[in-house]
């Protein structure tokens, strides 16, 4: 039925791309000071997703494409402003592009994550967006690189190996993480369970703060992140990378090697990666048994022709994780330089498919997005036989429509649909098994007028979750559920450009989200969190009221953004022990276990993010970000648990001009993070301040035609000892049963790492 019905929409479709009338689009790049041809620019249509480069004239063309239509063009080249245009393809004539030499970082940056493909001056949403350059450094993965960036975003931490994104203090099944088009579907809902992302694969990450429901539904009531594959090279051309690097706290290894290509309109990617790490070092010592490995292979075919594009993207991804012991708790701090893991630790596999397509039509286009994701968790206690295994399937579907744009009017339509089937196949169970459904439906207009632009959209959602009874035994183990949800969520956005150099935004509305499968049915210990998990089966949905604004300036002094956020929640849903219960599970790790029930509570969050970098002069880059959030549960009176502390971090970045090298640099950072003395006291512990050290240096090599990047960076230089206000491993944060787990995050750091890009043909 599933073939049947996707074989259909295929076939309405066929006769608009079929018949697709064709122009073509050229156009000059220079340079506005000098008019001389800038040879090497990229140009992108990021709604095609195609780009292609300037020649030895500065001239580039696009065949092929469609003969209407209105399409962002987004122009960019080192050393100069970014520069955005809207082209309108029903009238197309050859333009120019004359940039500005800049020592300014580009504000005017293209978000492709939103309903309306447009530059962050023009979108309300608050975003961020990190590049291919800047993931790359002393980070242990891809989170880890943006929670060190990224004002807002934080992250929860298992040692290096797991890291959950937080964003403005919302985490688990609040945030969305998108990968070719489709929504990760893992077991979000876990503290030990990581994202099952090759840290290698974006070309950049988009970050969006605030509530995201409208377009992503439920599980996007705190931000999205999404991730944005590189996109193929112009026709006849193949390009690629290399990289690899080598951090030294935890011998972390990783490689990755990427070709794309493009004969004509048929476009192909494959990637290959691979991470392999030991226990992290501590000031204290070794934490072991903390290593983990894992292997990503992924491909794309696909077809870019004017009437649009069609990508078939395959992805395979392993991950092994070791955990901590709890019964050995003599050998917590020992010298473990082995890669191979040791019992208990984590299997973890994860498939997909993924068809994206974007057809245009007319004057319109119908984005649809087509996912299967199989995630296969095992627990392995003491062998290679699973004692917790979790197979969770996942079909979706995401289909936005833009209607044509007329008067600065641009209106979208879409529903989303998604069919989740979890069993267990082991003898140990801690949720039942399930089917998930959902559904959506929403309409969304923006209105652009002058200086002006205003948003509205309202979402409807209906979900269903199924439990499935279980009796083992003659006891039961999971009394099964049948819970119903559905509720309307709406939003409305206002941006205003006061110049080129000075913007604002803001947004209003309301979010909801459904209690998930854990939430709802668990009953037994969670291997990996050292406590017992009791659901509850009559939980609300979430209903999130929200606000922020930012103010957004820059000038060739300095660039930056300040903004502010509130959100109120009803029926906010946690996990508690309360009381100090504890459970007594015979034949189990550590017998006497905490209990930790889920229930819900009123929360507020607010907070403030900015970001400011100031240029004296061409060569000194001054850069500074700052986040805090503070959450208070309403109903009991007290600060809402596990809410990371406030940030400071200030980095200083010289790039003179050295002979024989290109874009030479170094840099030094101080990194602040305050007290966190606002905990739930029934369960959590308090951190103290701390601050880290970081440097790093790094230039470019130029190869033939190649251009090698190496770089050397720094984390936590003086070896500071700490506790982070979201790490797992702190303090009474596992169990204050457990007085042996109280492990300090990672010592000093240093990583060595390359990274070459491609040029075949």
């Amino acid at each position: 039925m599933k073939m049947k019905v996707l074989g259909s929409l295929l076939l309405l479709m066929l006769p608009a791309y079929i018949y697709a009338a064709v122009a073509a689009f050229t156009g000059k790049v220079t340079d506005s000071k000098t008019n001389e041809p800038i040879i090497g620019a990229t140009i992108t249509l990021p709604q095609l997703r195609i780009s292609t480069s300037t020649d030895a004239n500065g001239q580039f063309t696009f065949n092929t494409l469609p003969a209407r239509g209105r399409y962002v063009v987004e122009v960019r080249y080192i050393g100069y402003q970014t520069m955005v245009k809207t082209v309108d393809l029903s009238s197309p004539s050859s333009l120019s592009f004359s940039l500005i030499p800049s020592i300014v970082e580009a504000r005017e940056v293209v978000v492709t994550g939103t309903l309306v493909t447009a530059t962050s001056k023009y979108n309300s949403t608050s975003a961020s967006v990190v590049s291919k350059e800047d993931l790359q450094g002393s980070y242990t993965n891809l989170i880890d690189a943006l929670a060190k960036q990224v004002p807002g975003v934080s992250q929860i931490t298992t040692g290096p190996g797991i890291s959950k994104p937080v964003i403005r203090g919302l985490g688990y099944n609040r945030v969305v993480t998108l990968s070719d088009g489709v929504k990760q579907q893992g077991q979000q809902w876990g503290d030990e369970h990581g994202i099952e992302l090759d840290q290698y694969q974006a070309d950049r990450v988009e970050v969006l703060r605030g509530a995201a429901s409208l377009q992503y539904g439920s599980d996007a009531i705190g931000g999205v992140i999404n991730l944005v594959e590189p996109l193929a090279p112009a026709p006849g051309k193949i390009k690629g990378e290399l990289l690899s690097n080598y951090s030294t706290n935890n011998g972390l290894t990783g490689s990755s090697v990427m070709l794309t290509g493009n004969e004509n309109g048929f476009v192909w990617r494959g990637r290959s990666s691979y991470q392999s790490a030991y226990s992290f070092k501590t000031p204290s010592g070794y934490f072991p048994n903390s290593g983990f490995n894992n292997t990503n292979l992924s491909g794309m075919v696909g077809l870019n022709k004017s009437w649009g594009y069609s990508h078939l993207n395959v992805s395979y991804y392993k991950n092994n994780i070791g955990f901590f012991d709890p019964e050995t708790p003599e050998d917590l701090y020992t010298n473990e330089h082995s890669r191979t893991l040791d019992y208990p630790r984590q299997d973890i596999r994860h498939y997909k498919i993924a068809l994206n397509n974007n057809f245009v039509l007319g004057e319109g286009s119908l984005k649809l997005d087509l996912g299967y994701q199989k995630n296969q968790r095992r627990e392995l206690e003491d062998s290679a036989v699973p004692s917790l295994f979790f197979d969770l399937n996942t079909y979706s579907l995401d289909a936005k429509y833009s209607l044509p744009a007329k008067n600065g009017w641009e209106p979208v339509i879409g529903l989303s649909g998604s069919i989740g089937h979890s069993v267990n196949k082991a003898e140990e169970k801690l949720i039942p098994e399930y089917n998930a459904y959902a559904t959506g439906v929403f309409a969304f207009v923006k209105k652009t007028y002058g200086a002006n632009s205003v948003s509205a959209g309202l979402r409807y959602d209906y979900i269903q979750n199924k439990g499935k009874q279980l009796i083992e035994d003659g006891e039961q183990k999971f009394t099964g559920f049948n819970n119903n949800f559905n509720s309307l969520s709406g939003a409305l956005g206002y941006t205003h450009v006061f110049n080129d150099n000075l913007n604002f935004k803001a947004n209003a509305g309301s979010a909801f989200r459904a209690p998930n499968p854990a939430e709802l049915g668990s009953n037994g210990v969670h291997e990996g969190t050292f406590r017992y998990e009791v659901g509850n089966g009559n939980l609300s949905p979430e209903r999130s009221y929200q606000a922020d604004a930012t103010l957004e300036f820059g000038s060739g002094l300095f660039t930056g953004s300040v903004g502010v956020y509130e959100n109120y929640i009803h029926n906010y849903i946690y996990a508690s022990n309360n009381n100090n219960e504890t459970i007594v599970v015979p034949e189990e790790t550590l017998v006497n276990y905490p209990v930790y029930r889920y229930g819900q509570v009123n929360a507020n969050l607010y907070g403030a993010e900015a970001n400011l970098t100031l240029h004296p002069v061409s060569f000194i880059h001054f850069e500074n970000t700052f986040g805090y959030t503070h959450a208070q549960n309403i109903s009991l009176d007290r600060p809402l648990a596990f809410i990371p502390a406030g940030t400071l971090n200030n980095t200083l970045r010289f790039e003179p001009k050295i002979k024989g090298l290109n874009s030479f640099y170094v840099y030094a950072g101080v990194n602040n993070y305050f007290r966190q003395s606002r905990i739930d006291a029934t369960f959590e512990t308090p951190t103290s301040s701390y601050t880290l050290l970081n440097a790093g240096v790094g230039t470019t090599f130029k190869i033939g035609r190649q251009h090698l990047k190496v770089y050397v960076s720094g984390n936590n230089l003086t070896d500071k000892r700490y506790y982070d206000a979201l790490s797992r491993l702190k303090p009474g944060r596992l169990s204050q049963t457990d007085p042996a787990l109280g492990v300090y995050n990672p010592g000093r750091n240093i990583t060595f790492g390359f990274f070459l890009p491609l040029d075949i043909k």
